[in-house]
């Protein structure tokens, strides 16, 4: 039997973008989700924004994991739901916890030994700046391992809230005089810690050694809510 040059015929591959390839439904899903930006956004947020069924959802999603469009990232605060992320973007530090966390777990030992190295530099000095801090323990050699300002100030300020240092600014008298006036510096407490490894009714709790307290809100992405770390304190 002939066959005629219709039957020889193969299909050829979409050459369209992923983007040009999606369908009404998936752009919908994936303009929300991008929206999101580092943040992304739940499953079941999404299918509530979007007032679709859970296997349509998951449907959609599959085909957009397929197009390389999203990806599914871990979520510090709940590893059971699945968070979206437009793949584009990175997930940012309230998804992943930041510095503060390795392999999705708080890392309680770098917390502690960068506040006992705070609170040695800020006792021999009396009184430092954030970046004189940073630079004090750079050149110190207390720590091998790379960190960023940002994270020494964020340790500071868990610090401040534990007692163990104030936060007070330069009158450029005194002990001050060579800090610039209304600069942001650090002093020991009374107690005078000499940067001993911290203990008391905060210390046995993850709010203690947490460097994201300050951001804890009731209701806010970092709450006692949604952090898993507490309720296992609270189960225990």
């Amino acid at each position: 039997m002939s066959r005629g040059p219709s039957s020889l015929k193969r299909k050829q591959p979409d050459s369209r973008s992923p983007l040009e390839s999606l369908t009404e439904q998936e752009r919908i899903l994936y303009n929300v989700i991008r929206s999101k930006q580092g943040i992304g956004i739940w499953l079941g947020d999404l299918r509530k924004e979007l007032n679709i069924p859970d296997n349509v959802a998951k449907k959609f999603l599959k085909s957009l994991e397929a197009k390389k469009l999203i990806k599914l990232v871990a979520n510090v605060h709940s590893k059971i739901k699945k968070h979206y992320l437009a793949t584009e973007f990175e997930p940012s530090a309230e998804i992943t916890g930041g510095a503060w966390y390795a392999d999705g777990k708080l890392d309680t030992g770098f917390i502690n030994i960068l506040k006992s190295c705070c609170l040695k530099v800020i006792y021999n000095q009396r009184v430092v700046t954030l970046e004189g801090l940073s630079d004090a323990i750079r050149r110190s050699g207390l720590l091998t391992v790379d960190f960023t300002t940002q994270q020494i100030e964020e340790i500071a300020k868990t610090l401040v809230l534990d007692n163990e240092i104030v936060e007070v600014e330069s009158n450029g008298v005194g002990e001050f005089d060579s800090i610039l006036v209304g600069k942001v510096c650090y002093k020991c407490t009374s107690k005078g810690s000499r940067g001993d490894p911290i203990t008391g009714a905060m210390a046995s709790i993850p709010c203690g050694v947490c460097p994201r307290i300050s951001d804890c809100t009731p209701d806010g992405i970092i709450s006692p809510k949604t952090c898993r770390y507490y309720t296992e304190w609270l189960n225990f």
